[in-house]
């Protein structure tokens, strides 16, 4: 099932059910399909939960051990396995790996359009600067994981923006704005981190002391455009993951260098322009190549 099937469906349930309030309460979107929620207290701590169906009902369990925000992550997962009739494939793979069968993940876009529904996500979203700090806000007021808010983040905001994420220090998902999904800014996956990069740094054990600034064809493939990004990233060692920001500070995405025509270097007489006293002084932020 391809990601925008998912995201309509997901979209058509959240406006079924109509939520008003942050954080969303997920216990309506199991009433609306009927379904009881039960917290169970002598799961592992790898057990995350799982659904199944009894006389024509259906029934979500939860580790109860678990954060709440994973919690809530896993009844809206289960939901989507009930509502897109796609089966349950969590023994595969530890729960915070990301390298997952194609209907696990789709049941994780749905399940983050229903925690953070683009209604009440978008204009948050868009009044956010854009940083770490303010995924992290977010995530905190809709009672929602960082991986998933920060994936949500970039996908409804106007500012040319990726989340990347990496484990083992390749990168495993990639979301991008709609602009840089328009520019063909793609980050392949299973590469290694950009050679050079934050990221790369930052998982080697290097400090993260605020985004800093990097050629733009560092990160994203055959990119012709140039400019520069902004790259923020943090290091989770426990499951040797890294997260990634990328955004382009003046919220822009450079045009093709040369749409096609050779640069104009000199004027009709043929003499180089005139200098208009105008030096281009580099940026303020720390930068990489």
């Amino acid at each position: 099932m391809d990601e925008l099937t998912v995201v309509l469906k997901a979209r058509a349930f959240v406006s079924e059910v109509d939520p008003k309030t942050i954080p969303v309460p997920v216990e309506a979107y199991a009433e609306r399909k009927g379904a009881v929620i039960r917290r169970e207290t002598d799961l592992e701590p790898d057990e995350l939960g799982w659904s199944f169906e009894n006389n024509g009902r259906w029934f979500i369990c939860v580790n109860a051990n678990d954060r709440p925000e994973r919690q809530r992550f896993t009844i809206c997962h289960e939901l989507a396995h009930i509502e897109l009739g796609l089966p349950s494939d969590h023994k595969a793979l530890p729960w915070w790996s990301y390298a997952k069968s194609p209907d696990e993940i789709s049941c994780d876009v749905f399940a983050a359009e229903l925690l953070l529904p683009i209604r009440l996500f978008k204009p948050l979203a868009e009044k956010a600067l854009i940083g770490l700090a303010s995924v992290d806000d977010l995530a905190g007021r809709f009672e929602a994981s960082s991986m998933a808010t920060g994936s949500r983040f970039v996908t409804v905001v106007s500012t040319p923006c990726a989340f990347v994420l990496s484990e083992q220090g390749k990168v495993r998902y990639a979301a991008r704005s709609t602009s840089l999904r328009a520019a063909n800014a793609w980050i392949p996956p299973r590469t290694f981190l950009p050679h050079g990069s934050l990221s790369e740094s930052v998982r080697g054990g290097a400090p993260c002391d605020g985004p800093e600034e990097i050629d733009a064809d560092v990160w994203f493939s055959d990119w012709e455009r140039g400019g520069v990004v902004l790259e923020e990233a943090r290091h989770l060692e426990r499951w040797d993951q890294t997260i990634t920001l990328l955004w382009f500070e003046d919220e822009e995405v450079p045009p093709p260098k040369y749409e096609g025509r050779e640069p104009e270097v000199a004027g009709d007489d043929g003499l180089l322009k005139e200098l208009d006293g105008i030096i281009p002084w580099p940026g303020k932020r720390k930068r990489r190549r």
